[in-house]
């Protein structure tokens, strides 16, 4: 039977994680990763899978690695904690340094591992060894009776969606069919929250593609009409949510949280690379997880949505949040796409775990190049920014408008922690306070308040501005909107942009900026009672077309 492409796409993640298992050199405890106990199970599940299928070509002895593979599956499983007595009776640990046996069992590993085994096992079961299987049902019966699904104060978020799972997987198998009444009910309170509020976990990798794996593996699992119809309602309603941020195999505009593989280079891609197949495959893959295994086909309207960006695409998003610890009622987030680059970010500032707010970027679509695909400017807190740009300061202000953004840094004079850029590689032409660059098919204008540092990395440019308030103008055109222009080289374009500078105020109060694409005077400013507002052309910006 031939294969689609989404199980040709599937097989190839199968294929490449299973080699890269099948080369890792096995550590004095058996295992092969020591920092996280999923790595070795998603690992040694891609092995067994690829091992036990006989269409998939790989370059290896297949009965001898699916007895290794065996036996270190049975290894994660028997790290399971087993006393029902234990405060963490069916947890596994996370961190497994310095002796696995002893390490401390964690809440976080069995709420999305314990789902995907359960889906493993189903579809695996038959090349499993009689041990292998007694050891996959044991482990099943602990989660089931340690009822982590179970909790006093249910919320909206990602752990939340797994507990949904986590239950109606978990109920069918055991024949509680309370506990699946259960989750049906969660699953239906959830699912109109979310069409009633939005996501308050927008853009947030990897908790999106847990959303997606639990839910999915429940579809796949669970015999109920009803269930299964409205689990296929909560998956049209994420993946749609995907959709509107969707740029070849990037997460356009702002995340709620980012991590290291999101920010600045999109990492995170094996599901978007399942689903819509429009990007090379990338060689590191940092999130393996299950997109090689979990497929749910998007609607048709979602994919197409998703595809094709051959006309600009404003988004305009709201999410209520609970208003706790100080956080704004209501989230605006905002991109605008074309098929060459898109720009966008959240208007208001959340003070999300760590300081992870991702506040705005340029995103350029992936290829097969080694730069970062994201440009961005920001104000750090702690230490390591260059090497990890993620942990944003409340002294950023910003304006949205198609494809230029106003960034304003309001920081105290004498404040000696600068302001940090990072820029992809391409062609950039240098000047005292501005960037001109072309990088894959767009040109990006940067226009500085104050003079900079430039440090160039393997995989793109480091700016670096002095301490105190400065501002931050991009532009950025697609090489066919430029050409429209009667701009056909970066030296054009950066003439024609040099005489637009943005006129800012020294203590990054106010900017005042005349964009080139639609010839519109923007401003960012604060009013008397310190509040910044935008406007276009003396328009207050309105957020009356914001929809959840």
């Amino acid at each position: 039977m031939l294969m689609s492409s989404f199980e040709q796409r599937q097989q190839e993640i199968v294929r490449r994680v299973a080699l890269l298992a099948q080369q890792q050199p096995v550590l004095s405890s058996g295992l092969w990763f020591h920092h996280d106990i999923r790595d070795n199970f998603y690992y040694a599940a891609y092995l067994f899978a690829a091992s036990a299928d006989p269409a998939c070509p790989v370059p290896f002895d297949k009965e001898m690695t699916l007895a290794s593979s065996s036996q270190m599956l049975l290894k994660v499983l028997k790290l399971q904690d087993r006393d029902p007595q234990s405060e963490t009776y069916g947890h596994w640990p996370l961190y497994l340094d310095p002796v696995p046996k002893q390490a401390k069992p964690s809440p976080l590993p069995v709420e999305l591992m314990g789902i995907l085994m359960a889906f493993f096992y189903r579809d695996h079961k038959d090349y499993m060894s009689p041990p292998l299987q007694d050891a996959f049902e044991a482990a099943f019966e602990h989660i089931y009776r340690s009822r982590f699904y179970e909790k006093d104060q249910p919320g909206f978020g990602h752990r939340d969606a797994k507990y949904i799972a986590a239950k109606l997987i978990f109920g069918q198998m055991f024949r509680d069919y309370a506990l699946v009444e259960d989750g049906h009910r969660s699953l239906v309170r959830m699912l109109r929250h979310l069409r009633e509020n939005g996501m308050a976990e927008y853009g947030a990798l990897p908790w999106f593609w847990h959303w997606i794996q639990a839910f999915t593996a429940a579809w796949e699992l669970i015999d109920d009409v009803d269930v299964n119809r409205d689990l296929g309602d909560m998956l049209d309603y994420l993946w749609h949510e995907r959709s509107l941020y969707y740029l070849k195999g990037t997460w356009v505009g702002p995340h709620a949280r980012a991590w290291p593989h999101d920010v600045p280079l999109d990492a995170n891609v094996l599901f978007d690379y399942v689903q819509f197949g429009d990007f090379p495959l990338p060689v590191d893959m940092p999130r393996t997880e299950f997109a090689g295994f979990l497929f749910y086909e998007a609607p048709e309207d979602v994919r197409r949505n998703a595809l094709d960006r051959s006309m600009p695409t404003e988004v305009r998003k709201l999410s209520r949040t609970d208003g706790a610890e100080g956080r704004p009622p209501v989230v605006h987030r905002y991109a605008y796409i074309t098929e060459d680059y898109a720009t966008g970010g959240v208007w208001e500032r959340v003070a999300e775990f760590d300081n992870e707010q991702h506040r705005w970027d340029v995103t350029l679509p992936l290829t097969e190049s080694a730069s970062i695909n994201q440009a961005f400017f920001f104000h750090p807190v702690g230490p390591f920014a260059e090497e990890d740009p993620r942990h944003e300061s409340d002294a950023m202000e910003v304006m949205f408008h198609k494809n230029v953004v106003l960034a304003l840094y309001p920081v105290p004079e004498g404040e000696e922690t600068p302001v940090l850029g990072v820029l992809p590689k391409g062609e950039w032409l240098q000047e005292e306070i501005a960037l001109y660059g072309r990088t894959g098919q767009a040109y990006i204008a940067v226009h500085l308040q104050r003079p900079y540092e430039l440090e160039e990395r393997s995989d793109r440019w480091n700016v670096r501005l002095p301490g105190g308030p400065c501002g931050v103008v991009v532009e950025v055109l697609g090489a066919a909107e430029a050409e429209r222009l009667c701009l056909g080289s970066l030296a054009e374009f950066a003439a024609v942009m040099r005489d637009r500078a943005p006129a800012f105020a020294p203590d990054a109060s106010k900017v005042v900026y005349r964009c080139l694409a639609e010839d519109a005077e923007l401003a960012l400013a604060a009013s008397p009672e310190g509040r910044y507002e935008a406007s276009v052309d003396g328009e207050p910006v309105s957020f009356a077309k914001y929809e959840v």
